[in-house]
This record gives C-alpha cells, structure tokens and sequence, in this order.
C-alpha cells in the first residue's frame, strides 16, 4: 500500500483534521494502563501505583515495541492513533509526545490525522489538556459517565459535576474535536431522569457523545455487589427502553448513532474506532494493549502482557511485551468483519466479506432477518442492522454466522 493510495484526501474539516476516507485505515493504539483510582465497574487493564510512575522508563518501552510492531507491519500508512487506558491524561505531556514521535518515526504519519487522548476530567489533569495539543493530541475524549455528583459517588468517579464542567469547557477550548463518555441504566436511573441529563450532555457536547449502558462485569466490585442484591440495575424492559430514548433524543439533536453506544454529527464519527469497526489493520502497543496486523504472511491477532511491569520486563528482554501471536484464518477473519461491521449503522460490504469467508450468506436466514425487520438491505451489496436488530446484535452475527 502506498502512502499515496492510503492517505487523507487534502480537504481538512475544522481543525484541520482530513476528512474520514471511508477505508478501514491502519490505526495505531497505545494504552496507558495507570489510573488514580479504580472505578468499581471497571474490568479494563487498569492499575493504581501509588508510589508514581517512572514516565521515562515506559516511554523507552513504548519505543522498543513500536519497532517491533513496525517490522512486523512493514511500512504503512497512520491513519489515525488513540491513547487509552487505564488514564492517559496522567501522562506528562512530554511523554505523550516522545511516544507519538516515536510512531512518526517508525511509519509514514500524514498531517491532519486523528490523534485522541483518552482523559478524566479532574482539575488537575485538565490543566495539561495545552501540553497535550501542543504534542498533537487533536481529539480528547473525556470519562465523565455523569453529570451529578450523587452518580458520580456511586459510580467511583474522582470528579464532580463542577469538575466535569470546567474540564468540557476547556476542551472545547483548546482541542478541535472533543467527545465525552455517559454511563446510563444506572442504579434508580428512570426515563425521565435520563432524558432530562443526555438533554444537558447534548447542549455541552461539540460533536460527538458515547453513551454505553451500565454492564456488570465478573470480578468488579459491582458484580459482587450486585450478586449479593446490594446494587440494583434497571431490568432489561426498563434498558431497553432508556437505549431507544437514547437514541430517539440524540437523533433529534442531530447527533445520531453511527456505532451501537456512538453518536457524531456526520463527519465527526471517531477515525480510530471506525478502523476497528471497519475492520481494519491496527497495532496494539503497551500493557494490555490487542491488536490485527496484516504481515508478509498472514493476517494475526496480538496482545501484549497486561500487568505493568512484566510488561516493561519482557520488552526489555524480548523487545516486546507481546504474550501472543495466532495467525487468523480467512473464516475467522470474515467472522470478525461480520461481529464488528454490523454495529455500524453503515453495515458491512457483503463483497468484502465473501472475499474472506469463501461463501455468500445464506439466503433464507437473510430473507428470515430481513422479514422480521432486523437487517435491511442498502445496496446490492451492503446490509446492515435497523434499529430492532441493534437491540439483539449478538442473535443477529451469530444467525448470519
């Protein structure tokens, strides 16, 4: 692929930010797995060091694995690069931009691609938010998941609501595209006082919201909690009715879904995620961090050590902090392309994906979920879910599959 096919086309949106290609792209993810506090519903690789953080040494590690992941890629094409974590805005500035010079010089990085930095919205770290711009950062996207402080308690948030607010304003700022993240079908949460905080949301939000609904996930303190009858969600009519007042109110703000939980005014979808939803190529780097790679030999699957410094021990050793690297057959591919395309309101090429799986879909379970109103078809050779099959994603894939 050559820099010339892969890249942006030159009109910029606002920001100076190129233009979404509608190709999957070659994304690059680096995860910063430290957090101040853990949230008790969270099951990401996220890690509390209270003794702080040797900035230096990860970012040494940061730069032995991108090498490596770039002799394993060959010479391609950035089309887009996320810091997640855990909290990467408890990254110095200066580390946020030895490890985005890092990628620079590993693979061609075009001007005006999408760089976001996952961020919390406390006082301090905001006040970091020019450092990270002035490193390129040119996208935040902030964990706020409420906007009282009674939720932002529940939920383990080391922020309020005046935090929240001073730390959007200043994205808006500084940034030329900001989105922020809302957890809903919270404890005691009713229609009404949903309705009533994404209409709030809406009015802060520049361009783009996600908006997930509260999961329970094994080995969060919240799965134990909820075992024992001490945490009471909505049940699953009253989540099913707060995800369509979701996205009923979103769309009549002009922020409609573009993915299951992410809602953009149209030209402002996230480039990164599309690249994963697309189904495209991406290097995972850091604790943690996963990955689908097209090398000389096969498409593969990675993931990388989760705990913090055996991570730094094995990329000191080996280069790499990689624990695994399974080759992905044609129909595993194909499945993958189905499971992450059809949460996309655009669907999925049905031409990309025979390519892969060596068949076409079957015509009579496709006539069966077109009947029943979960898929429709968009052109000859594109489906995609309605909005009653987004409400039972999982049951579509794996009839289709």
């Amino acid at each position: 692929m050559s820099p010339q096919a892969a890249s942006p086309a030159a009109t910029s949106l606002p920001g100076g930010i190129s233009p979404d290609t509608g190709q999957p792209g070659f994304g690059v993810y680096l995860h910063w797995p430290f957090c101040a506090a853990k949230c008790p519903y969270c099951d990401f690789n996220s890690h509390v060091r209270h003794a702080g953080v040797d900035q230096q040494a990860f970012v040494r590690a940061f730069e032995r694995e991108i090498a490596t992941m770039r002799e394993m890629s060959g010479p391609r094409v950035v089309t887009s690069m996320f810091f997640g974590g855990g909290t990467p805005s408890l990254m110095a500035p200066d580390t946020v931009a030895a490890i985005l010079d890092a990628v620079r010089a590993a693979w061609v990085v075009p001007d005006g691609i999408e760089i976001t930095l996952e961020a919390n919205p406390s006082s301090v770290e905001a006040t970091r938010f020019r450092g990270y711009r002035e490193a390129g950062v040119n996208r935040v996207s902030m964990g706020v998941q409420a906007l009282n402080d009674t939720d932002l308690r529940q939920l383990g948030r080391l922020h309020d609501r005046a935090e929240a607010l001073k730390a959007i304003g200043l994205a808006r700022e500084i940034f030329p595209r900001m989105s922020f993240d809302l957890i809903y079908a919270r404890p005691g949460q009713t229609l009404e006082a949903w309705e009533q905080e994404l209409e709030e949301a809406i009015g802060l939000a520049a361009d783009h919201l996600s908006l997930y609904q509260l999961t329970i996930e094994e080995g969060t303190p919240f799965f134990g909690l909820h075992k024992a009858g001490k945490l009471v969600v909505p049940d699953g009519e009253t989540s099913a009715d707060l995800y369509e007042l979701t996205q009923r109110v979103c769309e009549s703000h002009g922020l409609p879904a573009y993915e299951v939980s992410n809602h953009a005014r149209p030209g402002a979808e996230s480039r990164h995620n599309l690249t994963y939803w697309r189904y495209g190529d991406y290097a995972g780097i850091g604790p943690g961090a996963h990955g689908r790679l097209l090398t000389a030999q096969a498409k593969i699957a990675t993931a990388t050590e989760r705990h913090p410094e055996t991570w730094l021990a094995r990329v000191a050793e080996h280069g790499h902090g990689m624990v695994e690297t399974s080759e992905l057959s044609a129909a595993e591919q194909a499945d993958e392309l189905l499971l992450m395309g059809l949460r996309l309101r655009e669907g999925i090429d049905l031409k990309r994906w025979s390519s892969l799986s060596g068949r076409t879909l079957d015509p009579d379970r496709t006539e069966f979920l077109i009947g029943h109103g979960l898929i429709e078809q968009t052109a000859p050779d594109r489906i995609r879910c309605t909005p009653d099959g987004m409400m039972v994603l999982d049951a579509v894939v794996a009839d289709l599959a």
